[in-house]
């Protein structure tokens, strides 16, 4: 499955909104009210539409977004939204496929969004769907999508953030999964309401998180390939030391391929357990401001940061704003704030 749609004539979109927007918009909230009414099935065209990023297809987007918001769903959507990060080699895409089946098993669907390296020639992304997360086909409860990262490498792609959100409303776990190098771990913390940070023993990550500082980052640090023995039990030793003085409570769960089941059920439980004692509202709040924020930039530049007067600026500028307000409108609040 991949974003985008089928081409249309040149001035088919100004056409259609000669008489107003609303065609466009009512099918973008048709999308919504199904994945509100947790209708699955109308996951990948409402994954199609957050994928286009052309300026016609905002108000159709924001009215999407607009029903499945807190103040149609009469609260925060109640999917848990797990990032789930690392470097490369480490293990996460074999982890995640026994987490889904974990999951699964427990009769939650799921949906993964992986966040993939751009295809330089199709703009698409590299890596695909399904080439690293087994799957069966025919389970309607699990779906799995990936999404090109753009000029972004590790980064987010521009609809995840939106697409995480949206499918909180239909999916009980909606997994956000990136490749970790740098910045992602940090664009993934500020669009999951739980992130988990892979570490691969013996591999030098363990030194590199506290030389990176993103130890203050995860929710949940894993360490896979448990079976390793004495090198693995070192990297969870010294994991829980480095918590220990940044102050952090966060667990440290090992798992193995080897010997899965016991230990990711633990990891499932360790992950439902944070997000339990988790303020959804405020985090969600967090997430949603900072995606517009990130919208902003990504379309106006360093020019339009400029404009509001700064990151800070812009930050508590919207942290005045309605907290149940989308993404798209607060992206229209800082634009009218810019000019």
């Amino acid at each position: 499955m991949s974003g985008g749609e089928e081409p249309r004539a040149a001035g088919a979109d100004e056409a259609r909104s000669a008489g107003g927007s609303e065609p466009r918009s009512a099918a973008g909230a048709a999308l919504g009210a199904r994945l509100r009414a947790r209708d699955l099935a109308a996951t990948p065209a409402a994954l199609n539409l957050l994928e286009n990023r052309a300026p016609a297809r905002r108000a159709e987007i924001g009215a999407l977004l607009a029903e499945v918001a807190p103040a149609r769903l009469g609260g925060e959507a109640p999917g848990h939204v797990v990032g789930v990060t690392g470097p490369p080699g480490a293990g996460k895409s074999t982890l995640l496929s026994a987490l889904v089946r974990v999951w699964r098993g427990r009769g939650q669907t799921v949906a993964v969004l992986a966040v993939d390296p751009s295809s330089k020639r199709s703009g698409g992304a590299l890596l695909g769907d399904r080439a690293r997360i087994d799957a069966d086909p025919a389970d309607r409860g699990l779906f799995i999508r990936s999404m090109a990262a753009g000029e972004r490498l590790g980064g987010l792609a521009p609809a995840t953030r939106a697409a995480a959100q949206a499918l909180a409303a239909a999916f009980d776990i909606v997994v956000v999964e990136t490749v970790g190098v740098g910045q992602s771990e940090t664009e993934v913390a500020e669009a999951a309401d739980t992130v988990a940070v892979i570490v691969q023993p013996g591999s030098g990550d363990v030194l590199q998180f506290l030389k990176a500082g993103i130890m203050e980052v995860p929710d949940v640090l894993v360490v896979t390939k448990a079976d390793l023995g004495t090198v693995a039990d070192r990297a969870v030793r010294d994991l829980r030391a480095a918590l220990r003085a940044l102050g952090d409570g966060a667990p440290v769960v090992a798992v193995s391929s080897v010997h899965p089941v016991h230990a990711i059920d633990a990891l499932a439980d360790a992950l439902a357990e944070h997000r339990a004692g988790l303020d959804v509202a405020a985090a969600r709040t967090r997430a949603r401001r900072l995606g517009a924020l990130a919208d902003y930039v990504a379309e106006h530049g360093a020019r339009g940061l400029r404009a509001l007067g700064g990151r800070r600026a812009a930050e508590r500028f919207l942290a005045d704003q309605d907290p149940a307000l989308e993404a798209p409108a607060l992206l229209r609040a800082l634009e009218r704030r810019g000019t």
